[in-house]
């Protein structure tokens, strides 16, 4: 991974995890001052929005992890494990926070319900995601069990030499 790459990453990285801060604060904010004028349950959905951007953060900090792991060469190990799997877990988290979204609105949309059919297969994309990421953990696993017997082949050769 090219060092430009990884800059402008970890650039990304710092503006979605600063985003999710600010946005964090504004629904504490809202918490705390703005009455619910009662078209909306707007409560459940502001601690929603927070435990969502909880969800992104967790993510972040793996993802930035897993590209310091890359940078340093150390990625195909089983301590990058924790770090996938925690990005999995914040993808499954963030599909069951938007389900709770969805099941919160659908009462609204009685006369169209397509609304809530499409926020529902919108869930099951995110869980599609999170299915991709599972797999690129098998990947990975093939990966540092190849990376291990080479190794462990390494050593054997130059035992014999």
């Amino acid at each position: 991974m090219g060092k430009l790459t990884v800059r402008a990453l970890r650039a990304v990285l710092a503006v979605v995890l600063a985003g999710t801060v600010f946005v964090q604060a504004m629904m504490v904010w809202a918490l705390a001052t703005d009455p619910e004028d009662g078209s909306l349950p707007l409560t459940p959905l502001r601690v929603i929005t927070i435990l969502g951007m909880v969800s992104v953060q967790v993510a972040v900090v793996c993802v930035w992890r897993l590209v310091t792991m890359v940078r340093r060469g150390t990625v195909f190990s089983h301590a990058a494990f924790r770090y996938v799997d925690g990005v999995i877990g914040a993808i499954v988290a963030a599909a069951v926070l938007w389900f709770a979204v969805t099941i919160i609105n659908a009462p609204g949309q009685r006369d169209d319900p397509g609304v809530t059919v499409i926020m529902g297969g919108i869930g099951v994309a995110v869980l599609g995601v999170a299915l991709i990421v599972l797999v690129l953990r098998m990947l990975l696993a093939q990966a540092v069990a190849r990376d291990v017997e080479a190794a462990r082949m390494q050593a054997e050769l130059d035992e014999v030499i």
